[in-house]
């Protein structure tokens, strides 16, 4: 059984930062592609950042220079650090895995992060 359970949200003042996690189990964590998704109150979920198997990163634009994302491979471990945020950020973040950054099959439940200015 897949399971990816995210954890490190909470609420943060603008220009904060969160370190995120996703704990992986039930996968060969080291073979899967990895991202971090999010969703904002009546918006669609959109890909923020990914990584894959052999370690090439994908940032939107939107939160280039400001989020890095990561793996341990070793502690099936996905990271996301995001620094300098703003309360366009404010979502629900998702960790995601599967073959391909864009097309995962599989999902956590989220975590929330706040940023109020």
């Amino acid at each position: 059984q897949v399971q990816l359970v995210e954890s490190g949200g909470g609420s943060v003042q603008t220009g904060g930062s969160l370190r995120l996690s996703c704990a992986a189990s039930g996968i060969v964590f080291s073979i899967n592609a990895m991202a971090w998704y999010r969703q904002a109150p009546g918006k669609e979920r959109e890909l923020v950042a990914g990584i894959s198997s052999r370690g090439t990163t994908y940032y939107a634009d939107s939160v280039k220079g400001r989020f890095t994302i990561s793996r341990d491979n070793v502690k099936n471990t996905l990271y996301l650090q995001m620094n300098s945020l703003k309360p366009e950020d404010t979502a629900m973040y998702y960790c995601a895995a599967g073959r391909m950054i864009a097309t995962p099959g599989y999902w956590g439940q989220g975590t929330q992060v706040t940023v109020s200015s």
